[in-house]
């Protein structure tokens, strides 16, 4: 299992955490929010039934066979992913525990996911969408800027 195994459990059971949290004390959404920062977060009990900013809305399953499918990879790929250079363990660990995360809302508990950290100047996301988004950027920049940095060092 390992640090990357621990990174996807930590993501996991805090990304079900809060969402339990959210729904045990709204049990319906959208009908209270609680004001952190006026004009600029608050927390909501919302529902995604789609992607990213609401796409596919309305193909949960399909989506939730998408997660299936990057999950697998991920699981599958691992060793070969983390054997070229450790750098991409721990935020494929991230990654897998957020994309897991959404898969099991859609799955088994709300048809949708639930989404509660409201920032006004972006859609309501959850720590899963937290954690796909932070894991992606970093393999993005890690990609960019240091492998192949790197990698041009060592040709020239």
């Amino acid at each position: 299992m390992g640090w990357p195994g621990v990174c996807c459990m930590l993501v996991l059971i805090l990304d079900h955490l809060t969402k339990f949290l959210v729904y045990h004390n709204w049990p319906e959404p959208y009908q209270n929010e609680i004001v952190v920062v006026p004009g600029f977060f608050r927390l909501v009990h919302w529902r995604n039934l789609g992607a990213a900013w609401g796409i596919f809305a309305g193909r949960t399953w399909l989506l939730g066979c998408v997660s299936l499918a990057a999950s697998l990879a991920l699981v599958l790929f691992w060793r070969k992913i983390s054997e070229k250079d450790p750098h991409y363990a721990l935020p494929c660990g991230v990654l897998l525990g957020g994309v897991l995360g959404n898969m099991i809302d859609r799955f088994f508990f709300f048809d949708g996911v639930v989404d509660f950290l409201r920032f006004e100047f972006w859609p309501a996301f959850n720590i899963a969408d937290s954690a796909i988004c932070c894991s992606v950027v970093y393999l993005i920049i890690y990609e960019l800027f240091f492998v192949r940095k790197n990698e041009k060092s060592t040709e020239g």
